[in-house]
């Protein structure tokens, strides 16, 4: 917390890092390589969908 000034501040932080985290973190050493070059190509799809 040290570099946030306000709690909420951090609190949003924290909601957005966690969605956007969950949304690219795939357990890789559970999957094929193919499989996992798949579902990262569709999560960076969507994520410039969502930005785009």
């Amino acid at each position: 917390m040290a570099r946030f000034r306000q709690m909420k501040t951090l609190q949003k932080f924290s909601s957005v890092h966690a969605q956007v985290h969950d949304h690219f973190s795939q357990e890789r050493h559970l999957v094929s390589r193919q499989e996992y070059r798949e579902r990262r190509s569709a999560a960076l799809a969507e994520w410039r969908a969502v930005m785009g």
